[in-house]
């Protein structure tokens, strides 16, 4: 018998589909909020309110954007990697940020 994960819309964070595999998201158009996007698997999304219930400070988690904060998530709770593989690197100002959102957790990110 297969595991089946639980995936939330991050656009309005109330509709939850079931599937029978394990991703980190999938792209699909949310029954309640009417929009195309990403659904995450609940297991990120534990970690994203659990990270903005508590951020550490190291990660200057109030400087970030939403999807800065998504890959943190992502990669601490599917990745195997602890807060301190996260390095987060802050633009000042005109300085573009990275692709990735000027976040760095190692070469296996």
């Amino acid at each position: 018998m297969s595991h089946a994960s639980e995936y939330r819309c991050i656009g309005c964070m109330e509709a939850t589909v079931t599937r029978e595999f394990d991703v980190s998201h999938l792209s699909r158009t949310c029954p309640v909020c009417d929009e195309f996007g990403r659904f995450v698997n609940t297991v990120v999304v534990e970690r994203f309110n659990s990270l903005a219930a508590d951020p550490p400070t190291r990660l200057h988690w109030d400087q970030l954007d939403r999807l800065q904060k998504w890959l943190i998530a992502e990669r601490l709770s599917r990745k195997d990697h602890s807060i301190d593989d996260i390095e987060v690197t802050v633009a000042d100002g005109d300085d573009e940020s990275p692709e990735d959102g000027g976040i760095d957790a190692g070469a296996q990110a």
